[in-house]
């Protein structure tokens, strides 16, 4: 696994051992970011279920501004927090430790910045993740979602999620492999681009 562009292009990562952390393949985090390059530059970006950090790191390398990584696994966040040292990154993120549910609770929607970008990537088999954590995101904390925002989960191809959850509705699908990325906005009828 390695950052494929920006400031830290083909530096390498390490991801946690064992099964329950699936990290994002490098040729799917190349799709996202060709997706997302218009938008990425000094973006404020969330990585929920961060796992190694990698789709957040590679954030950071290719010019957000900054990156929230949230996580609760304590063998993911080490590797995550190892990440980041053996990067030489110091600022411009923080590591939120818990779960996503608890920590999008949490957030006001009068907080001093809002997310351009939230990607998400709970554990495939976990199916009340994705309904809850994109509940909350079209729910109780849209206010943490600046104007336009993207929210992104990447899931099973076979696994078909919902076209609406509360304000989001999904703009958009890629489907690479056995994995999907589904693209929400919120209330995207109202900001046609």
């Amino acid at each position: 696994m390695r950052i494929i562009a920006g400031s830290l292009r083909s530096r390498a990562l390490v991801a946690p051992a064992g099964l329950d952390t699936r990290p994002t393949s490098d040729r799917l985090r190349e799709t996202l970011f060709n997706v997302l390059a218009p938008r990425i530059e000094g973006a404020v970006f969330l990585d929920l279920y961060a796992g190694s950090g990698a789709v957040g790191i590679e954030a950071l390398s290719r010019g957000a501004s900054r990156v929230t990584f949230v996580e609760r696994a304590p063998a993911a966040l080490t590797v995550l927090r190892a990440n980041l040292a053996k990067l030489g990154l110091t600022e411009g993120f923080r590591v939120q430790s818990g779960s996503v549910k608890a920590f999008l609770q949490r957030i006001k929607p009068d907080q001093a910045f809002q997310f351009d970008l939230v990607f998400l990537d709970p554990p495939y088999d976990s199916e009340k993740e994705y309904a809850g954590t994109l509940g909350l995101l079209g729910g109780e904390a849209s206010g943490s979602l600046a104007p336009g925002a993207t929210v992104i989960a990447e899931h099973r191809r076979k696994e078909k999620l919902g076209d609406n959850y509360g304000l989001l509705a999904r703009t958009r699908l890629l489907e690479q492999g056995d994995a999907a990325l589904s693209f929400y906005a919120v209330n995207p009828v109202d900001h046609q681009e």
